[in-house]
């Protein structure tokens, strides 16, 4: 939703006697006090911390000339700059001939004005809070520092401790500090080359990543997914619902966190996913195995409403952490995570059915064909998908024989 801005009118300023602080929109507020005096405050957060800065009287101030202002601050903030602090500065130079530099851009303040500006375009939100996580937590060291400063030292000295323990981690850090880096050449805050550029610069430094297998995420072989949800079952609490719903409806760990009992028709048999959490911008259409309808069986309260969580955490209306569900997995079968259960049910559609690629693909939802295919294709293949959820819950309930892992001791899953 966009932001409501220029509330307030000359007329409604003349009015407006109830203490308090009233919203123009964009950060800017009409204070209010108890005795009639009117100010204007620009209200903001800057490295993490709430600040207010006072625009003056409204006696002496114009509604136009308050805006003027705060867009001034809102100019600072965008480039790193903390509005008071710029303001502190201006003021000290005041009887100086010639103004000196003003404050440096520091590199953390920078990358988070950066990722608040290029959020809104992000698809879902674990993209935003995975780029946070990336400064917060492994570029820490690098928030203080001039931006302009950033140098081939700093940028290994955060990528080293993590190049071969967290592969996948380490490779996109070093691709968002080489963005943050060219944003803030662009804004005009450093020059020269890019420090964390990899091609022909931090290759010559890093041994070139090993790559994971498909998926980026070690996956349970299929031939001990019968074992693992055998195991799962004997475990109590919503941790162990969670995944055994994610394993058998093949869904990301954050489709399964996220979902709403209003986004689910038992009676149909099928979990409708919103566009608005998923990658493709589209609606997801899940059909519901016996195996999957049974985990819910477990954990579906007779009354509830649609916006309530399906795997709620222990805090109030705050979801299950993808931290449970990663332990309970480890307890389990060490080595693996649950986001590459996906890999499992793709291996085994392509290994032990006969049914076709395209299908499994969109049973993941993924693109499938060019762009012209997806324009002519409408409908999602509902019920031929089902048969393949079926074949899957099947599959995922049923015992190996011993001495045999990978036949089932039943017939195997049908084919389409």
């Amino acid at each position: 939703m966009a932001k409501i801005s220029n509330r307030l009118t000359d007329k409604a300023l003349k009015a407006l006697t109830k203490p308090g602080m009233h919203p123009d929109g964009d950060g800017l507020y009409l204070a209010v006090k108890s005795d009639g005096g009117k100010s204007w405050v620009f209200r903001y957060r800057f490295c993490g911390k709430r600040r207010e800065m006072g625009l003056g009287s409204a006696a002496d101030v114009k509604l136009a000339e308050a805006r003027t202002a705060a867009g001034v601050q809102r100019e600072h903030l965008s480039k790193g700059r903390d509005p008071i602090e710029a303001r502190k500065a201006k003021a000290e130079v005041v009887e100086v001939e010639e103004a000196p530099p003003a404050p440096p851009v520091l590199f953390g303040a920078f990358a988070t004005s950066y990722i608040d500006r290029k959020a809104s375009g992000w698809r879902g939100r674990e993209t935003e809070k995975s780029w946070r996580r990336s400064f917060t937590s492994y570029a820490a060291a690098l928030a203080a520092r001039p931006i302009a400063e950033i140098d081939t030292d700093a940028v290994l000295s955060v990528l080293n401790p993590l190049w071969t323990t967290k592969a996948e981690t380490a490779a996109k850090l070093r691709e968002r500090i080489e963005e943050v880096l060219d944003a803030a050449t662009a804004a005009g805050h450093r020059s020269g080359d890019n420090p964390a550029r990899w091609r022909g610069h931090l290759s010559h430094f890093l041994p070139k990543r090993i790559k994971l297998q498909r998926g980026h995420h070690p996956a349970l072989p299929h031939e001990q997914v019968a074992a693992f949800f055998a195991a799962l079952g004997k475990r109590q609490g919503v941790s162990a619902r969670a995944l055994e719903w994610t394993l058998l409806t093949a869904a990301r760990e954050t489709m399964t966190l996220e979902a709403r009992r209003g986004e689910i028709d038992r009676a149909a048999k099928v979990w409708t996913i919103p566009a608005a959490r998923m990658k493709m911008a589209t609606d997801h259409r899940v059909p519901i195995s016996p195996q999957a309808d049974a985990v819910l069986e477990k954990i579906w309260a007779p009354e509830g409403n649609p916006g309530d969580l399906v795997f709620p955490g222990a805090r109030k209306g705050r979801p299950l952490s993808n931290a449970a569900m990663d332990m309970l997995m480890r307890e389990i079968a060490p080595g693996f995570v649950p986001h590459g259960l996906r890999s499992t049910f793709r291996d085994w559609a392509g290994d032990e059915t006969d049914f076709p690629r395209e299908l499994a693909e969109e049973a993941l939802a993924h693109a499938i064909g060019d762009e012209t295919e997806r324009a002519y294709r409408r409908r999602d293949a509902l019920e031929r998908r089902r048969r393949l959820m079926d074949a899957w819950g099947l599959y995922c309930a049923t015992p190996r024989a011993a001495g045999s892992p990978g036949a089932p001791e039943t017939p195997p899953a049908p084919k389409p």
